[in-house]
C-alpha cells in the first residue's frame, strides 16, 4: 500500500519493513519489539512508533476504490486473509506502543 503513497517514499525500506513488522506484531498481539529484533534491524521501538502510527492510519482510512485486485488476492486463505484484518484503534495502538 505504501508504494502508491508518495509520503512514504522518503522512508528507508528497512525502517518501513521494521515498522510494518512491529505493527503486525501489535495487531496480532504477538508481543513487542524484542532486543533481538532491535539488534538485527538497527531500530529501537521508539524509532519506529511514529511510522507505525502512520501505517495504521493508512490502513484505517484507505480508500476502498483503489487496489481492489490486491485486496482480493490477500483476502484469500492462501495468504492468511491478511486483507481482512481490521486495523487497530488509534488510541489503543498509542497505548500499546507507549506501554511496551
Amino acid at each position: 500500500m505504501t508504494l502508491q503513497e508518495y509520503d512514504y517514499a522518503r522512508e528507508t525500506p528497512s525502517k518501513l519493513a521494521a515498522s510494518c513488522l512491529l505493527l503486525a506484531l501489535t495487531m496480532k498481539n504477538l508481543g513487542g519489539w524484542t532486543p533481538t529484533l532491535e539488534y538485527y534491524s538497527g531500530y529501537s521501538a521508539q524509532d519506529l512508533h511514529p511510522l507505525v502510527k502512520r501505517l495504521n492510519f493508512l490502513l484505517t482510512y484507505q480508500p476502498r476504490d483503489k487496489l481492489n485486485a490486491v485486496r482480493s488476492k490477500y483476502s484469500h486463505r492462501v495468504f492468511f486473509e491478511v486483507a481482512k484484518v481490521t486495523p487497530m484503534d488509534m488510541l489503543k495502538l498509542e497505548e500499546t506502543l507507549t506501554s511496551s
